[in-house]
Order: structure tokens, then sequence, then C-alpha cells
């Protein structure tokens, strides 16, 4: 990793896509800690600490801490992910036009780009308004400083023109920078709170101990950062793993004919089905929010809060759930049989033992649900097994959610590497034939 960096650093064009991401994500960091105007942040920051709304630690996560400070960015890019699942769910033989968009290659892309921006600002929209509602009843009407339609209607835009703002921020590291745009801002985020998660660590497990018991809190401190690297051990190793499958190009592609692979990863859909799953469980808990105050006591508001908390048991399956039903979905995504299939019989390549064309498709579909089974438990196990350590032995939120926020910063990394390999590479072969 280092010696890509550093060779990295040494070619001009990649030095200076590397710094356009740092100039954005700085650009980021500086907007989390813009408070909205009309907003007693104060008000908030003692709603997080009475542990009255389980909602900030799971927003926090995707926007890097933005909501604690009620900042321009306090929503994050969470709305725009949920618009995304929306409208890929679309592409699913739902809607024909969606599905037309999605063959029609660069133009159909664009056409969707369009609707899911239109679509997240929707989101943004009411998700600002709930959110807002929500913790100013919860904080006794001290967050809003002028209870008027006016001043909502107000914090709903500039929050929504943030999460805009933000969205087109990662659109711009995506163009012009390294790495996936939106996902490198979840991961600046998550990284940005790592030294606030620690410290909590260390407050609870020996600050807030009696003498006595400070010894089995440091032998605990221990316990958990062996943890925390035998999970990034795994994760790093999962991540990078590859499934070969042998590709023969007949004699008539080739003088003598040849022998590849099509390189399938264990895990296709990466870390995406865990940012899907944050943000969609997110979308639910910020509505319910704005009930809270008035229907906090009936029955429906407690089994809802219960299944969209990630702090609960129910919770923590739900978003395990949907976690494995992402990985199966975006495996398809990312690797569509159908057109994997199509390729081969054009470039004249087939996989031995294997009829081109149908077969072919059935035998890599059959071949994804198998990895897909088993990224689907490894993604789900890393983000479940810290949130019920979590809720067993009070841990602070930061650890609970401490599976999903390392699987997602691990991934990002890894696919940023991948990125600098590759530009590395290409640069070696176009040196080679110059």
């Amino acid at each position: 990793m280092f010696t890509t960096l550093k060779n990295a650093f040494k070619v001009k064009e990649i030095r200076s896509k590397i710094f356009f991401t740092l100039f954005i994500l700085l650009l980021y960091r500086i907007g989390s800690h813009i408070i909205v105007p009309g907003v007693n942040a104060s008000a908030l920051a003692n709603l997080t600490k009475s542990g009255t709304t389980s909602l900030v630690p799971i927003l926090d996560t995707i926007s890097g801490g933005g909501l604690a400070n009620y900042s321009i960015f306090s929503m994050g890019v969470s709305p725009y992910i949920t618009a995304q699942i929306v409208v890929q769910l679309l592409q699913m033989d739902i809607v024909p036009k969606f599905v037309e968009w999605g063959k029609q290659g660069e133009v159909g892309r664009r056409k969707i780009n369009q609707v899911t921006r239109y679509l997240s600002i929707v989101l943004a929209f009411i998700q600002s308004i709930g959110i807002t509602l929500g913790f100013n009843a919860l904080s006794g009407l001290g967050l809003v400083k002028s209870q008027t339609l006016s001043s909502y209607i107000t914090i709903g835009i500039i929050l929504t023109a943030g999460t805009m703002l933000l969205t087109w921020l990662g659109e711009q590291i995506t163009d012009k920078g390294i790495g996936n745009g939106v996902s490198m801002i979840i991961f600046a985020g998550i990284v940005a709170r790592f030294p606030q998660s620690a410290h909590e660590l260390y407050r609870d497990a020996i600050t807030n101990n009696n003498p006595a018991d400070r010894g089995q809190g440091a032998l605990f401190l221990v316990a958990v950062v062996i943890a925390i690297l035998i999970i990034t051990m795994i994760v790093t190793y999962v991540q990078q793993a590859i499934r070969k499958v042998p590709i023969r190009y007949t004699r008539r592609a080739t003088s003598g004919g040849s022998e590849s692979y099509l390189p399938l990863k264990v895990n296709v859909a990466g870390v995406i089905p865990v940012i899907f799953a944050s943000s969609l469980i997110a979308t639910p808990a910020t509505v319910l929010v704005a009930f809270q105050n008035s229907h906090g006591e009936e029955a429906w508001f407690k089994i809802m809060n219960n299944i969209f908390s990630m702090q609960t048991l129910t919770g923590a399956l739900v978003n395990t759930l949907l976690i494995v039903l992402f990985t199966f979905f975006y495996a398809f995504v990312q690797v569509n049989p159908e057109k994997v299939a199509e390729n081969l019989q054009k470039q004249s390549a087939f996989i031995p033992g294997v009829w081109p064309g149908q077969e072919t498709q059935k035998y890599i579909s059959k071949l994804l649900m198998r990895l897909s089974v088993v990224g689907s438990i490894f993604l789900g196990f890393i983000s479940l097994v810290p949130q019920l350590a979590s809720n067993i032995w009070g841990l602070p939120s930061s650890i609970g959610l401490g599976g999903t926020s390392l699987l997602i910063v691990i991934g990002v990394a890894l696919e940023a590497m991948r990125q600098l390999d590759g530009l590395l590479m290409k640069r070696k072969y176009v040196g080679f034939i110059r």
C-alpha cells in the first residue's frame, strides 16, 4: 500500500487527482461544522447525551458527525443513496421506461441519474423537515429558535441544498479524483469520527470506572483493540478474495488458442450493501422522530421504533437482513450474467464444460448466487457481532456501529488503492506504447 502511494505521488496526473480528492474532503469537513441558521445546536447535543433518541448515531455514521452539529451537511448523502436504491429497483422489470433507459448506455445512464437527483431532492426535503420537527419536539421546543412555518421551510431548504451540494462534490471526486465520490465522503466522515469513538471507549472502559475496576477496563480496552485488528485482517482478506472462472478462446480468435480466467470477487457487491442498508434503515427512523413526542407511548410507535433502531436486537437483525438482501441484489447489478455471456460469445470465448449463450448465463448466475451466500454471511456477521456486543455489555453506540464503519472504511480504502494501481499500470502501458 505504501509503495503504491509513494509511486502515485511521483506521477503528476495521479498526484493531482489525490490532492483534488483531499481538497473536496476538506471542504466537506468544513461544511460539517457550519451550523444551520436559526438552530440551537446545543439543544440537540443535550438530547443526544440524554439518550432520548437512537437516530443521531445512525445518521452521524453516514454524515460524519454533521447531524451532531446540526450542520448544513446534517443529512449527509443518505437521501441520494436511498434514491439510488429506489431507482435501481425500478429498473428490475418494474417500470418499462427505466428498463429501457438501462439498455441505452451512456444516454440512458444520464437520464437515470437525472431522475435520481430529482428524487433525492424530494427525499432530502421530507427527511430534513421530519428530523427538524421531531428533534425540536424532543428537545422541548429548543432546537428551532423561531417556531414559524417559514423557519422550518428555510431549514428544510438549507439541509436539502447541503445534501445536493455534497452529492455534487461526490460526483466531482468520481470524475476528477480517486475512488467513488459518495463512498469517499462517507469514508471521510467515519474516519473523522475515529478519535471521538476512541475517546468514548477509553472513557467508558477506564476513566468512568472505580480504581479497583480500572485494571479490568484496561484489559477490556486491549481486547477491543485486538478484536478490531483481527476484524480488519479478515475483512481485508475476504474483500480481496476472488474466484477465478477459467475461460478459453477458440482458435479462430487467436493463432493457437489461449486460456484466461474471469475474476469474480467472493464478495461481489463490496461494501455497497452495508451503505445501502444503513441509509435505508435511517429513512423510516427519520420519519419516526417526528412522531416520537406525540405518539411515543403508543404500541405501533414502539414496535416501529424497535424495528428501525440499530441499538436494539430487532433493529440489528433487520439491518443484517437488509445487508444480506442487498448483497444478492447488488451482485447481479455489478455482474450481469446475460451481458457477460453475450460478451464471451462475441469474443469467441467459452467456459470449459459449459455451452455458450443461455447455459453460460445460467452457470454464471448460479455461481453468483453461491458467492453471494458467502459474501452476505460475511457482511452480515461483521455488522451484527459488534452491535450484539454493544447491546449485551452496554458499550457506546460507536462500538455497536463499529462493524459497519470498519466494513465501509476498509472496503472504500481497498477500492481506492485498486484504482491507484490501475492508473499506475495504465501509465506503464502507455509509456511502453510511446
